[in-house]
């Protein structure tokens, strides 16, 4: 045994933990690998977080979150007991591996799918049900409608881009009435129709979204869930059974800020489809296959450059791509959509690298 190891516990002893995209420090890069949003939160969040921290710090936060619960609901038509908020999504879901998984109930999801799934279920010893994917990269539906564990599916799924229709999504929930189904929908402002509509249909529906993406928000990390008051109350006693205080003031003030500027919210998130939408054809036109992406990163293989090299030659050049060196993917690089600057130079590195591989 490694002897910095002999006195962890054996749950983390042999964890094969998560592994985030990286944040070098280096140099200046072109920083397209971790699905940030270009372009910065709204104007009404700093000014919110400066009234907060002009504020009295001293005090804990609002265990409950009622006020960003409150306006939260309101964005989407709800009340506060339909809504839990949380530490980034991650959490949020992490929570909800444990309130909706055990041994005897194990997490159906792709082989090919946000790559935090499999380290939940191994961490809380939950037994995890993997369906592959299609050649294509779609989800075979079928084998999520076996009511034989808790479904987690992310939509549009992660790293492809590809989306599900509610109509599919309907399929899933309807075929799975004693089972929890948890839709991860980090990306479905950039394109997707939101399963949150179905709410009062479905009381094993639980969707989960985040302020990192569309509402510029990563450095502050806050995630919720949508999700029957009974989904919600699970939710809160796995919360108050780890850390009653999730949210510290600033996070709060920023998030409520944040769901309160639709104008805002709804522009950058349309002007990041677009742009996304020209780099997919940029990209065709220099060779690659990009599949159809409704979030804000697109997924694109080269058909005669490896990926690992496009992703080392990239890096040595400044711009940051995420691959992933794993089966069945490892020719594809994950492109965040950056500012059309930013995917401007993304393409002419690439010209310039596949001219150079010739």
């Amino acid at each position: 045994m490694d002897d910095k190891k002999k006195f962890w516990s054996g749950r983390i002893r042999d964890a094969a933990p998560y592994v985030p995209g990286e944040q070098p420090k280096d140099k200046k890069y072109v920083k397209l690998n971790t699905n940030e949003n270009p372009y910065p939160p709204s104007p009404k969040v700093a000014e919110a977080v400066a009234a907060v921290a002009r504020g009295d710090l001293r005090l804990y936060p609002d265990p409950e979150c009622a006020d960003l619960r409150r306006a939260i609901g309101e964005f989407y038509g709800l009340t506060p007991d339909h809504v839990f908020v949380g530490n980034g999504s991650d959490e949020v879901l992490a929570f909800s591996f444990l309130a909706f998984t055990d041994s005897e109930t194990p997490a159906v999801f792709p082989d090919v799918t946000y790559s935090f799934y499999p380290v939940y279920g191994e961490f809380f010893a939950a037994p995890c049900r993997i369906v592959p994917v299609r050649e294509d990269f779609t989800i075979p539906l079928e084998e999520l409608q076996k009511d034989d564990g808790t479904v987690v599916l992310t939509n549009p799924n992660a790293p492809t881009g590809i989306c599900l229709g509610l109509t599919d999504v309907r399929r899933i929930l309807e075929a799975n009435p004693h089972h929890v189904v948890i839709l991860d929908e980090a990306y479905i402002d950039f394109g997707g129709e939101s399963a949150m509509k179905l709410l009062p249909e479905y009381e094993n529906l639980l969707v989960v979204q985040t302020f990192s993406k569309s509402r510029s928000l990563a450095g502050l990390r806050v995630g919720y869930a949508l999700g029957s008051p009974g989904l919600i109350a699970a939710l809160t006693a796995v919360k108050d059974s780890v850390n009653s205080y999730t949210l510290d003031r600033l996070a709060l003030a920023a998030a409520r800020a944040s769901v309160e500027d639709r104008d805002y919210f709804y522009d950058t998130c349309a002007a990041i489809a677009k742009t996304r939408e020209k780099t997919a054809e940029k990209l065709k036109s220099l060779g690659f296959t990009v599949l159809p992406s409704k979030a804000n990163f697109v997924f694109a293989a080269h058909e005669t450059a490896p990926g690992k090299v496009l992703f080392r030659a990239l890096r040595d050049r400044g711009v940051l791509v995420r691959y992933f060196d794993k089966p069945r993917i490892d020719n594809f690089l994950r492109i965040t959509i950056g500012t059309d600057g930013e995917m401007e130079i993304l393409l002419k590195t690439l010209a310039d690298i596949l001219e150079d591989l010739k």
